[in-house]
């Protein structure tokens, strides 16, 4: 059947009788476009592309824990931090815009949203990763994190002290892992439990738990902002803080998708059911949080010149003295003018490939943008450092390497563990007859 919501135009399950649903679940499932090799794709087909990564990541991670004993633990770290932040930036967002599908019932995204789950359900790994360095830089009295060092004392960290200590640091990091770790399981359970028995009541109660997830979402992911990443200078503050890593978790999980979803195409995956029109939507996400991200950060750095505040200016005159000022000419044009100028044209948002080209790129620009935050401080966390040699540069590149290569070899791996979509989702009959009409 070509157009299943024609003869079903109900969009609501709820409004549906029993045999009404039963129905429908009979008229998708016997959809041309619902057979087995189109929805599904096996180990092997994954192992191609996910071997390559596993091995360039292990190497990657190796190359890190070298350097980290015969050059800089600091460096290493530094790299291993960048990485970590990226696939957290990745796998937050995708938790994100999987809760935001369910809390609007949006029944376009439905062919696409179960990458969204898959990518969302791994947060555990750089969650768990947050933790074990939390309880390093305890144990250490700071690495990158140098107000966990007793020696270090002045008023400042004496007014912070309430907030900023050790053990209140792995509490807050415990609390965030947990959260995270709990509403990504829940919701693809829920949605894989949805595939073996076609109980419409598991979709009411994922929108009901996206609906108090997001607010939870949004507070665990600003306060882990400000701990692991404002406060490794802890005189710099800024309250926007929070949504400039949110801004990157949107671009970079939509980003993640539309990679994904072109590469499974590509293997005649979802043919019929991820349509250009699917794509065009997916490049607009991508598209408005590129804005959205250069809206976001270009507010920060105006506030903060215009208010000229040393503890705030600091930070950004303290990058261009240690020789990253590279790095923000490429934020203002590679994360922005670039790829804004590219996705303005909607034959490159309908198009699998660009799509995809383009998105791997804004990946690359968000690891550039944790490097910007995270690199400067990688001695001594303060602006007193030096910028990093050139082995400390080729450290910092092979763990940042390392963790993504290895989050995509799992990522590879977990789309083979279900179907590529939400067999009876109540709302899948709308996404497989998607038109977008702007």
């Amino acid at each position: 059947m070509s157009q299943i919501a024609a003869n079903h135009p109900a969009p609501d399950s709820t409004a549906l009788s029993d045999a009404q649903w039963a129905h429908r679940l009979e008229a998708i499932a016997n959809d041309a476009r619902m057979h087995d090799d189109n929805i599904n794709l096996p180990a092997s087909a994954a192992a191609k592309i996910g071997r390559p990564m596993l091995i360039v990541g292990l190497v990657g991670l190796v190359v890190s824990a070298v350097g980290a004993v015969s050059v800089s633990l600091e460096h290493a770290l530094a790299g291993i931090e960048i990485g970590l932040f990226t696939v957290l930036a990745i796998s937050l967002g995708s938790l994100f815009w999987t809760m935001v599908f369910h809390a609007l019932n949006a029944g376009w995204s439905i062919t696409l949203r179960r990458q969204f789950e898959n990518v969302a359900s791994l947060v555990w790994i750089p969650a768990i990763c947050l933790v074990l360095i939390a309880i390093l830089e305890v144990l250490a009295d700071g690495i990158l994190l140098t107000w966990l060092d007793p020696t270090v004392s002045n008023h400042l960290l004496d007014i912070k002290a309430p907030y900023l200590n050790g053990p209140f640091f792995i509490t807050r990091v415990i609390i965030y892992a947990i959260c995270w770790i709990v509403l990504s399981r829940l919701l693809l359970g829920w949605s894989r439990k949805s595939d073996e028995t076609g109980d419409r009541t598991l979709g009411r109660k994922a929108r009901f738990w996206s609906s108090f997830g997001i607010p939870v979402f949004a507070f665990s992911v600003t306060f882990c902002a400000f701990d692991f990443l404002m406060s490794l200078d802890y005189r710099f503050f800024s309250t926007m803080w929070g949504v400039y890593f949110f801004a990157s978790c949107a671009l970079g999980s939509a980003s993640a998708i539309a990679i994904i979803a072109a590469m499974l195409k590509a293997s005649g995956r979802l043919q019929g059911i991820v349509t250009t029109e699917h794509f065009h939507d997916l490049g607009k996400l991508v598209f408005a949080f590129v804005v959205f991200w250069t809206y976001v950060t270009f507010s920060q750095y105006f506030l903060i010149w215009y208010s000229n505040i040393p503890e705030e200016t600091l930070w950004f005159t303290a990058r261009r003295a240690m020789g990253f000022d590279w790095l923000f000419k490429v934020m203002m044009f590679g994360h922005f003018v670039v790829p804004f100028l590219i996705l303005i044209w909607r034959p490159i948002k309908k198009s699998p490939k660009l799509l995809s080209i383009v998105s791997g790129y804004l990946i690359i620009m968000i690891a550039l943008d944790m490097a910007w935050i995270i690199l400067p401080m990688v001695s001594v966390g303060n602006a007193d450092s030096a910028s990093p040699s050139v082995p400390g540069h080729l450290i910092n590149a092979a763990s940042v390497l390392g963790v993504i290569m290895i989050f995509g070899w799992l990522i590879c791996g977990k789309i083979t563990k279900s179907p590529l979509i939400p067999t009876k989702d109540p709302m899948l009959h709308e996404s497989l007859s998607h038109k977008n009409y702007v």
